[in-house]
């Protein structure tokens, strides 16, 4: 994924805050060929129009040193992407925040829309109209964080892979990546972070309870809850043929009973976690990706949609 805009022939670093573009008052005034003053003049005397949160953002303390880790960290990666770091050009370098800052404003694009009506040039309109279409609208990257805020994020995982047995850290991130239905970490949207810190720490709860399930059962209760799930899936999943004729027939009907489907087979896959429910051969009853199902007796069901364990299938 490039962090590049190209604005007036020249490339410039796309910076985000809580995953929507901005830019610095210094970077605005540049663009459109005023003063930094003459913005911030121009933000005092109609107050009443800019709104915050909407129009900018001002940042301070430990979210203004994140916010210029985050920056750096772009720098950094910008360069590991040039054969050689000598080869930036300086609009390529990153936005540079003084160690004197203390508050920082940061203009999302209907923010930079004020200014540019404000300011009235050729210039200002031309640019921001650049910025639209290539630096504020890129889809790539606006629905991506950045990994400076997702750090939460990346502690739990750790926590995940050292406090089980069952996950190495590419099983967990998939399970991660399954959950909220992504290709990547970094397309988890940033207000979901929290959600998937939640997640994550409630997968720990149940794989450390899997190691619990002696002092929890005895063994052939233990056996009667693994047949249950097994019962439950294996039911589910023979049916799959009659799923598909109900969708020919009545594709809202089909959408309104397959729910119940998905979550009978999400909270099955959660108790075989829970309990650590393996084959003879160590395998788990239902595979890290949810694409194979392992029966104790042998039997194996492969292919399966993922999409049957958290989420509508169509």
């Amino acid at each position: 994924m490039t962090n590049l805009a190209q604005i007036n022939d020249t490339q410039v670093s796309i910076v985000n805050f809580k995953s929507t573009p901005v830019l610095t008052t210094e970077q605005l005034a540049n663009f459109y060929g005023t003063d930094v003053n003459n913005i911030k003049v121009n933000l005092s005397r109609n107050k009443s129009r800019f709104i915050e949160g909407k129009h900018f953002f001002k940042i301070t303390g430990q979210e203004l040193k994140d916010f210029v880790s985050s920056l750096k960290l772009l720098t950094d990666d910008l360069r590991v992407t040039k054969s050689n770091s000598q080869n930036l050009q300086p609009s390529q370098r990153g936005v540079q925040i003084s160690s004197k800052t203390r508050v920082l404003t940061l203009w999302t694009e209907r923010g930079a829309a004020r200014h540019a009506k404000m300011l009235d040039t050729d210039q200002a309109w031309d640019i921001f109209e650049q910025l639209e279409d290539c630096y504020f609208h890129r889809q790539e990257i606006l629905a991506k964080t950045h990994k400076s805020e997702r750090t939460a994020l990346h502690d739990a995982h750790a926590m995940l892979v050292a406090k089980t047995k069952h996950l190495n850290s590419s099983d967990a991130w998939k399970l991660i990546h399954q959950r909220f239905n992504v290709d990547h970490i970094e397309d988890i949207p940033y207000d979901a972070i929290p959600v998937a810190v939640e997640y994550v720490h409630h997968l720990i709860a149940l794989y450390s309870n899997s190691s619990k399930q002696g002092s929890l059962f005895d063994k052939d209760t233990y056996e009667l809850v693994r047949e249950f799930a097994e019962s439950v899936l294996s039911q589910n999943f023979m049916m799959q043929d009659v799923w598909q004729a109900l969708m020919l027939i009545n594709k809202k009907d089909m959408m309104y009973y397959s729910r119940y489907v998905i979550d009978s087979n999400t909270m099955a896959r959660k108790v075989s976690i829970a309990l650590g429910f393996k084959t003879k051969k160590g395998e788990p009853l239902i595979d890290g990706c949810c694409q194979t199902i392992n029966f104790v007796g042998g039997a194996k069901f492969t292919g399966v949609n993922p999409k049957w364990f958290n989420a509508p299938a169509w």
